[in-house]
């Protein structure tokens, strides 16, 4: 925290949100306040890098500069090499001692360096300014609470802002969002949260804040050119750059002194992971362990694809089947932990496999995540695809179309694109545009009005639209990139360090997203085939059982099941009555039924409902 008043600058204060952050590292705290006591740091340690005391936080450097930093900079060694040569000297082996000289060495451009997820904040005490950096994807978060020339207070999680005093007013125009259109976070200002006041640092920006005068400027230092592809490069040239950088990705992830392990859903990104580290293993120095959720009976159980990548390689499997009392029981933690709703139950899923790697002892668990949102895996990247295709070449266009439907058909998991009339004011273009769209929605509440009268007519007008809609399917991919992955790091990063795990993403190296991105449409989606390189890459590492599989739809749990039980309706039910009585809904969603549907397809919002329940009731005591 900083102020401009030093007495609201305690160590009292700052234990008082270090304690309650002690799931995210609960190897030791450590707590400093600067010789002008305007400057005050707290941090809580997950010892993975430099087990030793010297690794402790907040760390001093050079008798100038101090940092509390959460992440890991995966490529500390090469970066503390490079240092040595300049001169540098260090007392310790760890990444945020690096950190600190690479900043004394290159100011802000540091930053271009590093291959890592991170948030630091380092005061750099002769120019009496704080530089706060937050990685290129969003992997860790940075809160922060801002008073103009009088306060700063930052952590990463928002609790710890609450505890000092912060207010916890619900932002009622991300609430309206969430409810009408399952927004979880705003892709127009990537700093607003679900609550007043508090804003997230976005991801791949700086901040420099003048301690002086508590100003601050805020700056992107990272971002990627999306219409720049290279239609030079042959499919064998991409394949292998793309398994050279992915490899030496994993190996840097591997890096730490604590036991490391993988997340293991089934699906092709998670086995690449897991097939890499194996192929890395020759000398069997890693004993690898899996976790994984199973769901044995429902129809998207991912336990036959998993267990065809254990037949392949060396590891020590884990499995964890939570039901629909399990997510009754814990859903009031994770969501504690998560502090803004979430889209579907899968996060529990998630929460679980987090737990059971931590009643396992490991403490780092590599992912797959990420790669869905640059290599295109999701079934609406197939819309812009064509569209491109339609516009640019029409004959290719047909025989991509062609290709899709022989190998889809009109399966579950990758039904045609089909057109409706709200597709047709969704894509609309001009002036018309946005009276059609007002004209729908007014027409639709005033049919089925689900939000209370008041809230509606007072929040209507604060609907997110996209400021940049996608043209092309790099574009979507980009767009994808920039705002839908943001909530896919909140998710990971909460649900592992609820149970102080820390997770890395291979996927997520910025010299692999970077070239992903250069990469022709055509290498993404052929043939009828999302992630066509990424598969073309991984064909002689992942059973081909796995690597062309067409039925793979994500991380889905059996929600809808668990939805159906009496015991999930009535507390849905009961959370329908607070948003009620909080003039949020309409009196009449109390007599609709309530039917439970898979995350993907459309629902009549009662997981919104109860999310947007237990957001109420954390700031209502009144429901409590």
């Amino acid at each position: 925290m900083v102020s401009s008043n030093s007495e609201k600058v305690s160590l009292q204060l700052l234990k008082g949100m270090t304690d309650v952050l002690i799931h995210r590292g609960p190897d030791g705290e450590g707590h400093w306040i600067s010789d002008n006591k305007n400057v005050g740091f707290g941090h809580r340690r997950l010892s993975i890098i430099d087990l030793s005391t010297a690794g402790a936080q907040p760390m001093h450097f050079g008798e100038r500069y101090t940092i509390t930093f959460n992440g890991e900079i995966y490529n500390y060694i090469e970066l503390r090499n490079a240092c040595i040569a300049k001169g540098y000297v260090f007392k310790t082996q760890t990444d945020t001692e690096v950190l600190m000289a690479l900043y004394d060495w290159k100011g802000a451009d540091l930053l271009q360096g590093i291959d890592g997820m991170f948030s630091f904040a380092i005061y750099d005490k002769l120019a009496n300014k704080i530089f706060i950096a937050r990685d290129r994807f969003g992997e860790k978060p940075f809160y922060y609470h801002y008073i103009r020339g009088e306060f700063f207070a930052f952590a990463s999680e928002m609790k710890a802002l609450w505890n000092v005093g912060v207010d916890r007013n619900v932002n009622n125009k991300m609430l309206y969002n969430y409810l009408e259109f399952g927004y979880i976070t705003n892709p127009n200002d990537k700093s607003e949260t679900f609550f007043n006041e508090i804003y997230l640092l976005p991801q791949a920006h700086y901040l420099v804040l003048n301690v002086t005068d508590l100003s601050f400027k805020l700056c992107k230092y990272w971002d990627i050119d999306y219409s720049l592809q290279d239609y030079s490069i042959t499919e064998e040239s991409a394949s292998k750059k793309f398994l050279d950088l992915f490899y030496e990705s994993v190996k840097r992830r591997l890096r730490s002194d604590v036991p490391i392990g993988s997340s293991l859903s089934g699906g092709l990104d998670s086995s690449a992971v897991v097939c890499v580290i194996d192929d890395l293993n020759k000398t069997k120095k890693i004993r690898q362990n899996t976790f994984s959720a199973i769901f044995p009976g429902f129809e998207h159980d991912e336990s036959v694809y998993i267990h065809k990548i254990l037949e392949n390689i060396n590891v020590t499997p884990y499995f964890t089947t939570p039901d629909a009392d399990v997510m009754l029981k814990e859903l009031n933690n994770v969501f504690y932990h998560h502090e803004e709703p979430f889209i579907s139950a899968s996060m529990l899923a998630q929460y679980e496999v987090m737990k059971l790697a931590k009643q396992h002892n490991v403490t780092v668990l590599l992912d797959g995540q990420g790669a869905d949102e640059i290599l295109a895996g999701y079934h609406p990247f197939y819309q812009y695809f064509f569209k491109d295709l339609k516009r640019s070449n029409k004959e290719l266009f047909k025989q991509e179309r062609n290709a899709y439907l022989a190998l889809h058909g009109n399966s579950k998991a990758n039904p045609v694109p089909t057109r409706d009339y709200i597709d047709y004011i969704r894509n609309i273009s001009g002036p018309l545009k946005k009276p059609l769209k007002k004209a729908y929605r007014w027409y639709k509440h005033a049919k089925s009005p689900k939000f209370n009268d008041q809230f509606y007519s007072e929040y209507k007008n604060y609907e997110i639209v996209l400021n940049s809609p996608a043209l092309t399917l790099n574009h979507a991919l980009y767009n994808s990139m920039q705002w839908g992955m943001a909530q896919l790091m909140r998710y990971g990063d909460r649900s592992s360090m609820a149970h102080s795990r820390e997770v890395r993403l291979p996927f997520l190296n910025h010299e692999l997203v970077e070239f992903i991105f250069s990469l022709p449409s055509s290498m993404k989606i052929q043939k009828g085939w999302t992630k066509y390189i990424q598969r073309k890459t991984f064909e002689n590492i992942i059973p081909e059982k796995i690597i062309w599989r067409r039925d793979k739809i994500g991380y889905e749990p059996p929600q809808k099941e668990w939805m159906k039980k009496q015991v999930v309706q009535d507390e849905i039910m009961g959370f329908r009555e607070l948003l009620v009585r909080n003039h949020i809904l309409n009196k009449k969603v109390l007599s609709s039924p309530i039917r439970p549907a898979r995350p993907s397809e459309a629902t009549d919002g009662s997981w919104q409902h109860w999310m947007a329940g237990l957001l109420i009731k954390g700031v209502d005591k009144k429901s409590l």
